[in-house]
């Protein structure tokens, strides 16, 4: 349901935002990934409308801090964004932290809601852990869960539930902060295919079934670098490679983190 690369946007600001959702939608991305918490609704917004791409055929994503959790304050912050983002509707409304002060339900309640409402197609989570997610599919219409997911950290506990409940990952910081430039496993099959390393990790991500990436690029090669792993193939062996580099080193790791898998 969700295009499998996107652009992400996050700490992404100003003209260089607004210049950069833009690019991307003319290069041909349908994707594009923001948050109340990047301050950069409105650059978002505006970058969607210069680039003349029908708004219906943009797969639109924001998130709500989790310091907003409680009903009342989650329709607030939906709506806030909805006026930063200049449209009645969002593709995918995502709660961005788990949050164990505010009752899951209650929140989850309120985002059903809004769907039903039109306000936004579907509903998400993000930063959740196996045991989380589930609680959240269990209790609403949940459709994702995106989380830091490359080729140093595995998440085969959250794909386990995507297998079990027909429902998608979407993988944030997947090029590891460009540390997959310099891997050198990733390089040799990168070179033996003509294309670069961040392609080759992105069509690694997005060739498993339940799963899309939102890569961040500042600047145009880079934005137009990741699209192009839509056209690459990688074989068995390329894969069986990058599945045996370490998977236990996470990047972003906060105060308020859950119990990671």
């Amino acid at each position: 349901m969700i295009p499998p690369l996107g652009f992400g946007t996050w700490r992404l600001a100003g003209r260089e935002c607004e210049e950069g959702v833009a690019d991307a939608l003319a290069i041909g991305y349908r994707h594009v990934d923001t948050a109340a918490m990047y301050g950069n609704e409105e650059e978002v917004g505006r970058g969607i409308s210069a680039s003349g791409v029908d708004r219906s055929e943009v797969w639109l994503t924001t998130k709500v801090w989790p310091d907003d959790l409680a009903p009342e304050r989650v329709r607030a912050s939906l709506e806030g964004s909805l006026r930063r983002l200049g449209t009645d509707y969002v593709d995918l409304f995502m709660i961005h932290w788990p949050n164990p002060r505010v009752p899951l339900a209650a929140t989850l309640a309120e985002l059903t809601a809004l769907r039903d409402a039109g306000r936004t197609r579907e509903i998400g989570v993000s930063n959740f852990n196996a045991a989380q997610y589930r609680e959240a599919i269990d209790l609403a219409p949940v459709i994702v869960n995106q989380v830091e997911y490359h080729p140093y950290l595995g998440q085969e506990a959250l794909l386990e539930v995507c297998a079990e409940r027909g429902v998608e990952l979407t993988a944030y910081r997947p090029l590891a902060k460009g540390r997959v430039s310099r891997d050198p496993v990733i390089r040799e099959i990168a070179a033996a295919h003509g294309a670069t390393p961040a392609q080759v990790t992105l069509r690694w991500l997005i060739d498993l079934p339940p799963v899309s990436a939102v890569p961040k690029a500042s600047s145009a090669e880079r934005r137009r670098e990741n699209w192009g792993a839509l056209e690459l193939e990688l074989s068995a062996e390329d894969r069986a490679r990058i599945d045996a580099l370490p998977k236990d080193q996470r990047g972003v790791e906060t105060s308020w983190s859950p119990q990671w898998d």
